[in-house]
């Protein structure tokens, strides 16, 4: 796991446990917060402040303070911030021997419904960090090398923002702001929901979301070449989302689906522009339980996208990226990619980019009856429940998008242990590909919205 955005969920997992086993780097937020709709909590009022440790190869053994805090100033708003700094590293950057830290911090602010609306709720999160050994795939076709990553110190910062209106038809007519009852990890009175007529039932939702990301890269290897030293985008997504299940944190039966389209316009610091379309659809079955289960559960997704404007004619070298070349393509971070804490978990993080992608899992779940922390006072944060995972992934990524997206493709499998703590789902995953083994500690579901 080494891509920096993973920083991030896993330190608010190290928030919600007061312990870190962590590792770090870029594509965290994009993936996660972009499609999540946090449900709203309704039974943890409290501040939670907590310190937490965690060592990777990125930032080195390192630590951090953050606050956790659901209902400020509405009942269905989350409210995240962490601020964390490393040790002295050994760097190298562009052949000289030097120092570097680890530092940043944190802000997430989610679902304010905002004032004179009843539909209209923002979200924003934004991270300001600098990493002392940051790994990035610059050019990670499908038949790329694991050893083609390139290494280097350098910012990573990013805002979003998320304007979403909920339309007045199915559960959006009187409950837009989704706020459940919930009971030991489990929502309630929620037996009728889940997976209806579309657009009859579940909750709809079209909105805007802003993106802006930097990246630079002092490793850069000829200062005086017109190799790349830093990469920002910016731009817009359009989005489709509806959710049709019994519990969007941890859903036992129904479905979501989601379509969006984002597009940098090339203007102000944006290295170039792209597009990318995308579209994702994931199904629950609820299974008989056994006399150790609460709760057992078939969990199905899959997601394709496509950049039009991405140009195959225009290529990289030597592991950079010339800037005189315009491919029009989405930075290792957006767009088609695939490796990571929620795809193709048995990869580094942004393993595989392309033009094109396609992905797919199946998992199932059971929630066990054993429970040793339901009841134990000495936790700060309430552990509702433990659940067990088995889960199987297939993905690959392409410079068209044909029939070959189903050919050769990447597999993975691994097992996961997860819990509902502090009235949020977290997650250590255990996965292996055919290039090792990795281990993700997350917060929330990996494909759930």
């Amino acid at each position: 796991m080494k891509n920096k955005q993973t920083l991030l969920l896993s330190s608010l997992t190290a928030l919600l446990l007061t312990t870190s086993s962590i590792q770090a780097e870029e594509n965290f937020m994009t993936e996660i917060f972009d499609d999540v709709n946090l449900t709203k909590l309704t039974h943890v009022k409290d501040w939670i402040v907590l310190p937490y440790i965690f060592s990777t190869e990125s930032t080195g053994f390192s630590g951090g303070l953050g606050v956790i805090k659901t209902g400020l100033f509405q009942p269905q708003t989350t409210f995240i911030a962490t601020g964390f700094y490393g040790a002295e590293q050994d760097i190298i950057t562009n052949g000289q021997e030097d120092t570097a830290n680890f530092s940043g911090g944190f802000i997430l602010f989610t679902d304010y419904k905002l004032p004179f609306t009843n539909r209209l709720f923002f979200s924003m999160y934004g991270m300001k960090s600098y990493f002392p050994k940051a790994r990035h795939y610059l050019n990670g076709s499908n038949n790329s090398v694991q050893d083609d990553a390139f290494v280097t110190s350098g910012d990573s910062d990013f805002l979003y923002t998320t304007f979403r209106y909920v339309l007045p038809i199915g559960e959006g007519i009187d409950n837009p702001e989704r706020i459940y009852d919930l009971k030991n990890g489990f929502a309630m009175n929620r037996e009728g929901y889940g997976g209806g007529k579309p657009f009859v039932t579940g909750e709809t939702s079209v909105g805007i979301k802003t993106f802006y990301s930097h990246n630079s890269f002092e490793n850069y290897q000829d200062p005086d070449a017109h190799t790349l030293n830093e990469w920002n985008t910016a731009g817009l997504r359009f989005f489709l989302y509806h959710e049709n299940t019994d519990f969007d944190l941890n859903p036992s039966r129904g479905y979501q689906f989601q379509v969006q389209y984002s597009k940098d316009f090339g203007e102000g610091d944006s290295l170039q522009s792209w597009d990318f379309l995308e579209a994702k659809y994931n199904h629950y079955i609820n299974l008989p339980t056994f006399s150790w289960s609460q709760q057992n559960v078939l969990a199905f997704s899959a997601w394709t996208g496509y950049s039009f404007s991405w140009d195959n004619d225009n290529t990289y070298f030597n592991g950079t990226i010339d800037t005189k070349l315009d491919s029009k393509r989405p930075p290792p971070w957006e767009g088609a990619r695939l490796g990571g804490f929620n795809r193709m978990r048995g990869y580094e993080n942004d393993r595989f980019s392309d033009k094109a992608v396609f992905y797919a899992t199946a998992e199932y779940r059971a929630v066990l009856e054993y429970n040793p922390f339901r009841t134990n006072k000495f936790i700060p944060v309430a552990i509702d429940w433990f659940q067990i995972v088995a889960f199987v992934e297939a993905g690959r990524v392409n410079d068209t998008y044909n029939l070959d997206l189903l050919q050769n493709m990447k597999y993975d499998a691994g097992i996961s242990l997860r819990a509902m703590a502090a009235e949020v789902p977290i997650r250590l995953d255990l996965a292996y590909g055919d290039e090792g083994m990795n281990f993700w500690v997350m917060v929330f579901q990996p494909f759930d919205f």
